[in-house]
């Protein structure tokens, strides 16, 4: 499997975008026993349903790629990405729109926290650690702009911000995949 410099993963829920991902780290791994893989998770338990997912998921990722570490980071991607990339080191950003969601949508004990930037000076931010990081770097996001227009303000305006922050995604990645029913349709490839 050929390893993009960056790789952008798009598509529905349940639509094998996470897979993709893993499949990458691991043909990453079996490239080269100095070879490290990392996975950046912006998810957070709120609730027993998403505590079981993520532990769900965790088994899962332990299970397809046994030599990927796991660090959370659910709001400072750019600090996670300058941590943990490295020449030899995969990264994994899973996902964007959750992330997104942090910085719009915060939970009652997320807006507790100290008054920080706003999610576009988040998103320069991280798009700086992207374009500095010296290995390959694999985002994760959904694309959730393909239905109908959402009733309310907030969610239109959550959805235009995902919009926009996928677009200058696809623009910083040098490949670009779209995933449907767990296959990949490249939308570009400047590798």
């Amino acid at each position: 499997m050929n390893i993009a410099r960056s790789e952008l993963i798009l598509g529905g829920q349940k639509s094998g975008k996470s897979r993709r991902a893993e499949l990458l780290a691991r043909a990453w791994l079996a490239q080269s026993p100095a070879h490290r893989a990392v996975l950046i998770a912006t998810a957070q338990p709120w609730d027993d349903e998403m505590r079981a997912r993520i532990a769900r998921h965790q088994r899962e990722r332990a299970e397809r790629v046994p030599g990927m570490a796991t660090v959370e980071a659910p709001r400072d991607l750019a600090g996670a990405l300058a941590r943990h990339g490295a020449a030899h080191t995969l990264v994994v950003v899973d996902c964007l729109t959750l992330w997104l969601t942090h910085w719009l949508m915060p939970m009652e004990s997320e807006s507790n926290q100290p008054p920080a930037l706003d999610w576009q000076a988040q998103a320069a931010h991280f798009f700086e650690a992207l374009a500095a990081s010296p290995g390959p770097v694999v985002l994760v996001g959904n694309e959730i702009g393909l239905g109908v227009i959402p009733l309310g303000r907030e969610v239109r305006a959550f959805v235009d911000a995902l919009g926009v922050l996928n677009q200058r995604a696809a623009a910083a990645c040098r490949r670009v995949t779209l995933m449907a029913a767990g296959l990949p349709l490249t939308l570009k490839d400047d590798t």
